[in-house]
């Protein structure tokens, strides 16, 4: 699969905040639009699964694609919030106290 889409990310996390019920779960992201496919993508790659009482769940799949994005997400945000606080400067850079 190619990277994610925001859209397939905001599901992801959506469904990685718990289980949903697969009712809910189509209220909130089926449609027909042959081009908004994101719940539909996200059960054929294997991100997602119904399972006991109907409850959609992120599989481990699904869970380490979004640890991934997440992650690559949060290093430039980690570099910025180090450099402002002094910590992690490059070399020459005098630290802040």
């Amino acid at each position: 699969m190619a990277a994610p889409a925001a859209l397939t990310l905001q599901f992801l996390a959506w469904i990685g905040e718990g289980p949903r019920p697969y009712a809910e779960v189509m209220e909130a992201w089926r449609t027909n639009c042959p081009k908004l496919s994101v719940w539909e993508d996200a059960l054929l790659d294997g991100l997602v699964r119904i399972g006991a009482g109907n409850a959609v769940r992120l599989t481990p799949q699904g869970r380490a694609r979004l640890a991934e994005v997440e992650s690559a997400a949060q290093g430039p945000r980690r570099a910025l919030a180090m450099s402002r606080t002094g910590r992690g400067c490059e070399p020459g850079y005098p630290r802040r106290p």
